[in-house]
């Protein structure tokens, strides 16, 4: 099977409540942000039909969807080739979580009981023991759970729902982030700052240190993307 085709079977999870081209459309749309559809391949419509046995009406929607957000693209005479995220994708959706997590922390800190202070500091601390035993993948996780207990914590449901829309980008690029001992390392201190400055319900140092944990991470993703000649 074409190696393309089975990174989008993977993703492919046809137990969900929902229509086949709609689960069709996230599985595409998963595979090429997290880059397994490398930019500049060709999707052909026909051969995932064929392959995975199902109409090319669901597959032409799940293109449009894509074409609309601008991860493939309509090139005349050869037809749908993959885009993926360029540099220009990473700066705007790392403004956009600077505005959204700043948020979540700000409301969180002021709803969120000693309880569940120490159950942030208990995250993070498993995340540190996580790193030194070189767990990357669960310490990719446990970055995760961190960010989604804030937003949790801020009770905005729609502020949630919209983070949401974001997540994959989000795995994406923190995937790429966390590989980095070194920046695992800076981005666990950073965490621990975040929890501080909540604790103390310091705003302005919540808004500092947001942004530059943010930035320390964006940082490193754009060097990433430049090495791999991502535009």
């Amino acid at each position: 099977m074409n190696p393309i085709i089975m990174s989008v079977k993977k993703n492919l999870d046809l137990t969900q409540n929902k229509p086949l081209k709609t689960i069709l459309y996230e599985a595409f749309r998963k595979t090429i942000i997290l880059g397994d559809i490398p930019a500049g391949e060709r999707i052909n419509e026909k051969e995932f039909s064929d392959t995975l046995n199902i109409s090319r009406t669901p597959i032409r929607y799940a293109m449009q969807q894509l074409v609309a957000e601008k991860l493939v693209e309509h090139v005349p005479r050869i037809g749908i080739v993959v885009k993926g995220i360029s540099i220009k994708d990473a700066y705007e959706i790392y403004d956009i979580r600077k505005a959204l997590d700043t948020l979540a922390a700000e409301k969180a800190m002021h709803l969120m009981t000693e309880k569940d202070f120490n159950e942030l500091e208990s995250l993070i601390i498993k995340g540190e023991n996580l790193h030194h035993e070189g767990k990357v993948d669960e310490v990719l996780q446990n970055f995760s759970d961190f960010n989604q207990f804030i937003y949790r914590k801020s009770q905005m449901l729609r502020l949630k729902s919209i983070v949401s829309e974001l997540e994959t980008y989000l795995v994406y690029f923190r995937d790429i982030a966390i590989r980095s001992s070194l920046r695992r390392e800076k981005a666990l201190a950073e965490h621990w700052l975040i929890y501080r400055g909540m604790k103390n319900k310091d705003k302005l140092q919540i808004e500092l240190i947001t942004h530059e944990h943010l930035d320390h991470s964006l940082q490193f993703i754009i060097k990433e993307m430049e090495r791999h000649k991502i535009v």
